[in-house]
C-alpha cells in the first residue's frame, strides 16, 4: 500500500470509503458488479462499510467486506483498535428486563447495560439468536429467556427468571407492517402487528409495573418509532401501533409520575438492524411511502439507537419522565 494513502477500514463509513483513494474505486468496482451503484445507497452513506453485512441479509457476507478491505489497503487489512466500551457503570447492582434481545437494537442495549454493570434478562422469539449472544457475551449477568410475549404465559417466565425486584425495562421488540394503506390492511396484519407492538407490550409491562410500585419505583422506555411521530414512515398498523405506544408513554408517565415509575420512548428513524421486511408488500401503500422516504436524512446503527435507550433507562435520566425522544438523525425536524 503506498505510504502516502490512510488505510481504511470496515468501521469507516461508506461515504469516507467513496472519498478514499483506493477504497472509493475499490467499492464502486462492488457495486457495479452486483448492477448497481453509489446512488442507490441513499441514507446509508453514513453507516460503516462492515454495517452492511448485517443490513444486506446474506448478499454481502463478512468476507466479501474483508476483501474489499485488502483490495484498498494493498492486499492486507489493517489492524483496528477495539472499540471502546462505555467506562460508566450506571447499571451496576441493577436488573433490566430487554424485550428483542436477540439482535438489532435489543442486543445493542442488552450488550450495553452488561458493559455498565447490568444484570440483564433478554428475552426474543428466537432461541438460537439467544443461544449465540449468551456464548459472545460469556457472563453469568446475561440470562436468557426464550419467549413470545404474545402469549400470557411468557411474561410469567420473563419475571420468574428476573427475580423479586426488576429496576429497568426496556421494551424493543417490534415487527414491520407489508406498507398498506388501511383500504389495503387485512385483519389477519393488523391483529399480527397489535399482537407484537401493542399487545405484548402491554401485558409485560403491566406486571413489570406492579412489581415496582411494591419495591419503589423504576424505569422504563418503550421503543416507538418515527411512524409513531408521523403518517408517512409505515403503513397504518405500524404506524397506529406506533402511536399507541406514544400514548401508553405518555399515560403512564403521569399515572406513576409520584410513585417513583419513569416512563419515556424512544423513536429511531431509519435503523440498520437487517429486520426481515414481510414478503408481501402492499402495492398502493408501497408506492405512496416510496415519495416519502426521499426526506429520510440517514441510517443509523443499532449501537446509536442504544445510547438514548440506556439513557433514559438509567439515573442520569433521573428528572426526565413522558418525553419522547427522537432519535432519527433530524427526520422529525423535517
Amino acid at each position: 500500500m503506498n505510504q502516502n494513502t490512510t488505510a481504511i477500514t470496515g468501521r469507516n463509513s461508506i461515504r469516507e470509503w467513496l472519498d478514499h483513494p483506493t477504497g472509493g474505486p475499490a467499492l464502486r468496482g462492488l457495486l457495479a458488479q452486483a448492477g448497481s451503484s453509489e446512488d442507490s445507497l441513499g441514507p446509508a452513506m453514513s453507516l460503516p462499510l462492515q454495517q452492511l453485512v448485517q443490513l444486506s441479509q446474506g448478499q454481502m457476507p463478512k468476507e466479501a467486506v474483508d476483501q474489499l478491505v485488502r483490495a484498498a489497503n494493498g492486499g492486507e487489512i489493517p489492524e483496528e483498535a477495539e472499540a471502546t466500551p462505555p467506562s460508566s457503570q450506571r447499571f451496576e447492582g441493577r436488573t433490566v428486563i430487554v424485550t428483542g434481545a436477540a439482535g438489532g437494537i435489543g442486543r445493542a442495549t442488552a450488550e450495553r447495560i452488561l458493559a455498565e454493570g447490568g444484570r440483564v434478562i433478554a428475552t426474543d422469539v428466537s432461541a438460537d439468536r439467544l443461544a449465540q449472544f449468551a456464548e459472545a457475551a460469556a457472563t453469568d449477568r446475561l440470562v436468557t429467556v426464550t419467549a413470545d410475549l404474545t402469549d400470557p404465559a411468557a411474561v410469567q417466565a420473563v419475571l420468574e427468571v428476573a427475580g423479586d425486584r426488576v429496576d429497568a425495562l426496556a421494551n424493543v421488540a417490534g415487527i414491520n407492517d407489508d406498507f398498506s394503506a388501511i383500504h389495503e390492511v387485512s385483519d389477519e396484519m393488523w391483529a399480527k402487528v397489535f399482537a407484537v407492538n401493542v399487545d405484548g407490550l402491554v401485558r409485560l409491562t403491566r406486571a413489570v409495573t406492579e412489581r415496582m410500585l411494591s419495591t419503589g419505583g423504576g424505569s422504563i422506555v418503550h421503543v416507538t418509532s418515527e411512524a409513531g411521530l408521523r403518517g408517512s414512515a409505515s403503513g397504518v398498523a405500524y404506524t397506529a401501533s406506533k402511536h399507541a405506544v406514544i400514548g401508553i408513554t405518555k399515560s403512564m408517565a403521569f399515572m406513576y409520575a409520584q410513585d417513583g415509575i419513569r416512563t419515556n420512548a424512544v423513536a429511531p428513524g431509519g435503523v440498520a438492524t437487517g429486520i426481515p421486511m414481510q414478503p408481501k408488500i402492499a402495492e398502493f401503500g408501497s408506492k405512496r411511502l416510496e415519495a416519502a422516504r426521499v426526506i429520510m436524512p440517514g441510517v443509523a446503527t443499532a449501537e446509536q439507537l442504544a445510547a438514548p435507550i440506556t439513557f433514559l433507562l438509567s439515573e442520569d435520566a433521573a428528572n426526565i419522565n413522558g418525553t419522547v425522544l427522537a432519535s432519527d438523525g433530524g427526520w422529525a425536524a423535517v
